[in-house]
């Protein structure tokens, strides 16, 4: 069964709150979807990542600012 569309879409405004590796964003009628994924080392990285640390290691590194913050501005 074949169905033949035509369609007008207008969109004066489109927000998109995230994109990931498995998102589909649809405007209108598709008649096929075809998945593709991609993953290429843009770092250039040649070995595994270090280990993840622990959360008490994570929550003593964050307890104080890793950059100094800068005042604010006086108005």
């Amino acid at each position: 069964m074949n169905f033949y569309i035509n369609q007008s879409i207008c969109i004066n405004y489109l927000r998109v709150g995230a994109v990931n590796n498995s998102s589909v964003l649809q405007i209108g009628s598709a008649g096929y979807i075809k998945s593709l994924s991609n993953l290429y080392n843009t770092g250039g990285f040649f070995e595994a990542a270090p280990p993840a640390t622990r959360r008490a290691e994570l929550s003593q590194a964050l307890s104080r600012p890793v950059v100094p913050l800068a005042p604010p501005p006086s108005r």
